[in-house]
């Protein structure tokens, strides 16, 4: 057996390290770790919960406004307030730009060079990928002059051998597959997606004041003036603006976005028989479409798909999610393979590893600072995959026009969604879906708009001596990593426990107490590689998850200090 350590994972957020081992050149176990460590739910203990969502929201510098979302949404399950209309519109749209524009710098940015060789563009023929491009897409910039200019920017870039993020790819390797034409459509629309982005987020200064770091959400709705007649209020002019900027958002997706990802696809289709995982799938469901805060009424549903069965889709409680210890650096009183639901989370550290440096994790009981979270004991997958299989399976009109479309378009059935490939072509095929539906949630909100109603919070229960002197509550909501979690236990009008389960922390936990895999270690299993010592085929799994250990750990230790990119052990 041949023991690979990758360490760390590039082009995610955070720190993330990977050790696998191989035999007859394809994987046969693996190991997924986080190595930092995340101090938040200490940091919040003690604070007044009004200010919780202000200090959650930087548990990442990419995925904030989700974090501000769930805790505002925790605290006030706990205060038993109910938002109105306007602040839940407005929450909506500031979430589903965060996804649309999430999803697309991923692929372009950090998942599609596991896919497009940079090099092979240098020899392609424009006239080519001008072909190429029409043929799939009506997209305006697709000329032979335009392809043969950013090919020659590309030429520049490489001959100054400041190649940058591009300087540790694998290029040349065997497991490329698309011909240089294709790789050249796809660095001409990295490049465009970079200018794409800046014009996205424009959506969140405008409800949210700033991008990152949303400074308007408030427990009871949103800090945010509404007035048709207010000059600096959010007008019916903004309100036209983001339109506009919506439209803009849904061309670049619907005409570059999904295109690419199915002409990439078609041209790596044995990935749609690996990277299955555990083939148990879990969306917390999220896109309220009325106040009640009923799950019944989210645009995308919640559910629970089990060992692929998608003639079933079993209901989520939130007291069934727990968390176990066993092989992370944790500790809890009454046994770390004892599980704790949230609100009776520890975070308790301590590391008990091999001291750095070190080569693997070998013979490490513990090796990982995420946590193992378990939904009734067992592994879930969380993510765009799960979120469209759930949807497909509960018979989602939009969702399954769509899945259906793209599995005739690559000539798949339904079972290739449960993959690497699968993970990729559903959060494309997300994305379209919530960038068509930003506009249904502004015409609602200008629609209660010229009715009169204006209000955008209700503070009748921010005074703590109208709250009992304990409570509970949780905040439940949809990241675009997947099932993102706080839990919030409030005594005497404090913070006395706070959890926070994160998505990246449901698919890279560590194994439990029964030494069952998390869904990165499992989804590798099986995995061949072309050149182990270049191991992009691992990264191709990894990335389809879009992990973010930002999310799920924090606080580098500087004397592990900087490993290099790929070990052979």
């Amino acid at each position: 057996m041949t023991r690979i350590v990758v360490d760390p994972i590039t082009r995610i957020e955070g720190h993330l390290r990977i050790e696998v081992e191989v035999g007859g050149g394809t994987v046969t176990d693996a190991w997924s770790s986080g190595t930092m460590f995340r101090g938040l739910e200490l940091i919040l203990q003690g604070r007044d919960p009004r200010d919780a969502w202000v200090f959650a929201q930087r548990a990442c510098g990419v995925c904030t406004t989700v974090h501000a979302l769930a805790s505002v949404r925790a605290v006030e399950n706990a205060l038993g307030i109910t938002i109105p209309t306007n602040a839940r519109l407005v929450r909506n749209l500031i979430a589903g730009t965060q996804f649309v524009q999430d999803h697309v710098i991923h692929f372009y940015h950090l998942h599609a060079l596991d896919w497009v060789d940079i090099v092979s563009a240098l020899s392609a023929d424009p006239a080519k990928t001008a072909d190429l491009a029409q043929s799939i897409s009506s997209w305006p910039l697709s000329s032979r002059t335009y392809f043969k200019g950013v090919q020659d920017k590309l030429k520049t870039f490489v001959g100054s051998g400041q190649l940058g993020p591009f300087a540790n790819g694998y290029w040349g390797h065997p497991a490329y597959k698309l011909p240089p034409e294709a790789n050249l459509l796809a660095v001409a629309h990295y490049l465009e997606a970079l200018d794409w982005q800046r014009q996205v987020i424009r959506i969140h200064a405008l409800l949210g004041g700033k991008n990152p770091h949303p400074q308007t959400y408030v427990v009871g709705g949103m800090a945010l003036g509404i007035d048709p007649n207010s000059p600096t209020a959010l007008t019916m002019r903004r309100l036209s603006e983001i339109s506009e900027l919506i439209g803009q958002i849904t061309t670049f997706v619907d005409q570059v976005y999904l295109p690419d990802v199915l002409a990439v696809a078609g041209f790596y289709k044995d990935w749609a028989s690996l990277g299955a995982g555990i083939g148990n799938y879990m969306s917390y469901g999220d896109f309220p479409e009325a106040n009640s805060g009923d799950p019944r009424t989210f645009y995308l549903p919640r559910g629970r798909i089990m060992g692929r069965d998608l003639t079933h889709v079993l209901p989520v409680d939130q007291t069934s999610v727990a968390e176990v210890v066993s092989h992370s650096w944790y500790t809890y009183v009454d046994g770390d393979g004892t599980p704790h639901h949230p609100w009776k989370g520890e975070t308790n550290p301590r590391y008990t590893g091999p001291q750095p440096p070190f080569e693997t994790l070998e013979g490490s009981a513990k090796y990982s600072w995420l946590k193992a979270p378990r939904y009734a004991g067992q592994p879930m997958e969380v993510g765009p995959l799960a979120r469209m299989l759930v949807a497909y399976a509960a018979g989602h009109p939009d969702v399954k026009k769509a899945v259906d479309g793209a599995l005739a378009t690559l000539q798949v059935g339904p079972e290739a969604l449960f993959s690497t490939l699968g993970r990729v072509a559903a959060r494309a095929i997300e994305t379209s879906l919530l960038a068509h539906r930003l506009g249904v949630w502004l015409g609602e909100l200008e629609q209660n708009l010229k009715r009169g109603d204006l209000a955008v919070a209700d503070v009748s229960r921010w005074d703590p001596s109208r709250w009992p002197a304990h409570a509970e509550g949780f905040g439940m909501e949809e990241a675009p990593r997947g099932s993102l979690g706080h839990w919030v236990v409030i005594d005497h009008h404090a913070i006395a426990n706070y959890q926070l389960v994160v998505p990246s922390t449901w698919n890279g936990s560590p194994r439990d107490a029964e030494g069952r895999r998390g869904a990165w270690e499992e989804a590798l299993i099986g995995t061949p590689l072309a050149d182990p010592e270049r191991p992009v085929e691992i990264l191709r799994t990894i990335h389809s998850f879009d992990p973010c250990l930002a999310c799920a750990v924090h606080v580098h230790d500087p004397a592990r200090g900087v490993s290099t990119l790929i070990d052979v052990v």
